[in-house]
């Protein structure tokens, strides 16, 4: 018997175009595993990298501090100009106030001061200070109201992770807890405090709460102010002498103290104004004041360093013949400066 043969069916061809969309596919999926595995990479390494402030930590200078823009303005006398000269290339605290790094312009003044850190291969030091009811009514009155307070955090805590590949230091909302028991208003401030840390912390941010200064609150009184707010375990510990005079030793004992009755939290302190000590109990721009030790000089298991946070030469208030809060203060600057140019 005859065999049949069946024809063959003919093979269906792919088109060209099929297979040249299906490539790109298949790129474009290697492609973002790639990316996604090279992030995953650069945040483990950038975690493994992070180092807390310590002994010889150097942040950095800020181009647009009070003093730079006193020195490029050069509108004082000899002395006041060299001040403001010498100033201006401190190490120094950048504070961010609403009031001149309103919410739609602090995304960039952060992102500014970050690539400075990077030319300077030094870390970002910044004040936040613009908490609702700030200062309680006092010389640095003022602050924003809670929802703006919100959005501006956020907007901070967005350009801080934007620079996660340098280390951060955040002094948060300087005076608001010491000031709290005073102000009556303990809890609302541990809201809004609780809300700009879970905005602001990250990786290589090093987050202090304010912690007063060793001739403000005995150290059961301020450990109390401290637990209260239930961020202790969300942040890296305190800053202490934040725009006061006290003298370093004795920042060190309170920092000892604070951490022993609170499981061992870590502290900075704010060295720039304290070369003289303190004027008794005057605060507010007391005369014969010095700077002090440049920041990074000292450190030990729980003092992490000390660092310049107030800026030399702004003014505590209108008290003592000083301007506004935070104004450029000339004459300040060249008595505090007198010693070292």
């Amino acid at each position: 018997m005859a065999r049949t043969h069946r024809p063959k069916r003919p093979r269906r061809r792919i088109p060209r175009a099929l297979v040249v969309v299906g490539a790109i596919v298949v790129i474009a999926a290697l492609i973002a595993v790639i990316a996604v595995v090279g992030s995953l990479v650069t945040t483990l390494f950038q975690t493994l990298g992070a180092r807390p402030p310590a002994v010889d930590t150097r942040i950095v200078a800020p181009d647009e501090s009070k003093a730079a823009q006193a020195a490029r303005a050069g509108a004082g006398d000899a002395d006041e100009n060299a001040a403001a000269e010498w100033l201006s290339t401190q190490p120094t605290t950048y504070w961010l106030t609403p009031e001149i790094d309103p919410v739609d312009e602090v995304w960039d003044r952060v992102a500014h001061l970050a690539a400075e850190a990077r030319d300077q291969k030094a870390a970002l030091s910044i004040a936040v200070y613009g908490l609702p009811d700030r200062d309680c009514g006092n010389h640095s009155a003022g602050g924003l109201d809670p929802d703006a307070y919100r959005e501006w955090t956020g907007r901070i805590g967005d350009a801080l992770r934007n620079a996660s590949d340098i280390q951060k230091i955040v002094v948060l909302e300087p005076d608001s807890i010491a000031l709290a028991s005073s102000c009556g208003s303990i809890q609302d401030r541990a809201g809004y405090l609780r809300g700009a840390v879970d905005s602001i912390r990250g990786t290589n941010t090093w987050i202090y709460l304010d912690g007063g200064h060793s001739s403000w609150h005995p150290p059961a009184e301020m450990a109390d102010l401290l637990r209260a707010t239930n961020l202790l375990s969300d942040v890296r510990g305190v800053a202490l002498n934040v725009s006061n005079y006290q003298d370093t030793a004795a920042e060190f004992a309170y920092a000892h103290a604070l951490s022993d009755q609170l499981g061992g939290i870590h502290a900075v302190i704010d060295t720039s104004r304290n070369g003289a000590g303190p004027a008794g109990s005057e605060w507010c721009n007391p005369a014969g004041r010095l700077v002090g030790s440049p920041g990074g000089s000292y450190g030990d298991g729980v003092v992490d360093t000390n660092l310049w946070i107030k800026p030399p030469g702004e003014s505590d208030g209108e008290c003592n013949g000083g301007p506004v809060a935070g104004t450029w203060w000339p004459a300040a600057a060249a008595e505090l400066t007198r010693e070292q140019r």
